[in-house]
């Protein structure tokens, strides 16, 4: 029970809350997607506040990028390209956007709203779609095919619909039964005819990779007037992933040796060679030819050698590395997904 005082109002701050958030006052999560060039940044800072909750939004630069699409001083980051991050280390959603590349999806809640909904113990994660990722799909075909069929309106470009086989490649590979084709082999097919689709399907040979994106995905993207693209997608059913290795230093080092080469995508990169046999670099699984993407859980992305080097040997008696292999790296490279530091969790 509680009393109204037409001086003090409501004795019951929670209902006051609860009144606001099922009415007009409670602010939806907002969705943007930030695509930039290589020079340049989103235009925002991404803060951890003593007193203030949550991963706040700050310094938005005027006339930015994030200004321009919307973004806003006070605003908490929820979700990085799919992504819930409200429980996440701080550092490590840092990490996690400038991982993406030049282009990232985010999604945020006002400050008013978010504070508002901590108050009341609301789970953050109920006011975001359960699933806003495309998919990223190897199949390699058997003697049937590749285990799906592609229907669309007849004489309309780009519009393809997948129907796939149970059990078959497609199926096997996470192809979703009706979802809708957005690329093949890191091609936009926007504006493919049916034969040109069919064409390009023929000239894959045995192996094909598609971006697909579920009926609810597809949606959620076109009511925002947002485009899907590779960058975003969940790679968790591809053969490629990146792998971490954790190393402690034995007496006569961890056993590899790290040299700046060109990589397949233009621009330079750390590649591991000279591994060792028996010491910590080879027992925890490095490779030669393996490039690294990052150490003890930050990117290397914008560093020189000398300075991944110095990454390395901040930790006196062990690093941790994440690194994937030249066919992955390779394969990243060829569909346009950016980092492939993405590929693991």
């Amino acid at each position: 029970k509680f009393e109204f005082n037409p001086k003090d109002g409501i004795d019951n701050p929670a209902l006051t809350l609860a009144e606001d958030m099922d009415g007009e006052g409670m602010g939806e999560p907002r969705f943007y997607l930030l695509s930039k060039g290589s020079e340049e940044t989103f235009g925002f800072c991404l803060h951890e506040e003593l007193g203030c909750q949550g991963h706040v939004i700050r310094q938005v630069e005027l006339g930015g990028l994030a200004q321009r699409r919307g973004l806003q001083d006070g605003d908490r980051l929820l979700q990085v390209n799919g992504h819930f991050v409200e429980h996440m280390d701080h550092h490590r959603v840092v990490q996690k956007i400038k991982a993406s590349g030049n282009q990232v999806l985010l999604a945020v809640l006002d400050g008013e709203s978010y504070e508002a909904a901590k108050a009341l113990g609301r789970d953050l994660s109920q006011l975001l779609p359960s699933d806003i990722r495309p998919r990223l799909c190897h199949i390699t075909r058997d003697k049937s095919g590749f285990g799906f069929s592609v229907s669309g309106p007849e004489g309309v470009k780009g519009t393809f619909q997948l129907s796939v086989r149970q059990d078959g490649p497609a199926d096997r590979a996470g192809v979703p039964p009706g979802s809708w084709l957005l690329e093949l082999n890191g091609d936009s097919v926007r504006s493919y005819s049916h034969a040109q689709l069919a064409r390009k399907l023929k000239q894959s040979g045995s192996k094909v990779t598609l971006l697909v994106a579920s009926s609810s995905v597809e949606e959620f993207y076109r009511l925002r007037g947002l485009q899907v693209t590779a960058t975003l997608a969940d790679t968790s059913w591809l053969p490629f992933k990146a792998r971490e290795l954790h190393m402690v230093k034995g007496p006569d080092g961890y056993g590899f040796l790290l040299k700046e080469d060109d990589c397949s995508s233009g621009g330079t990169g750390q590649f591991l060679w000279d591994v060792d046999a028996g010491l910590p670099a080879e027992q925890a699984g490095m490779k030669e030819g393996d490039r690294l993407l990052a150490v003890n859980g930050e990117s290397i992305e914008g560093l020189d050698h000398q300075q991944t080097v110095l990454r390395i040997r901040a930790r006196d008696d062990q690093v941790t590395m994440l690194v994937i292999d030249p066919a992955g790296d390779q394969f990243y490279q060829s569909v346009g997904f950016g980092d492939p530091a993405w590929s693991h969790p």
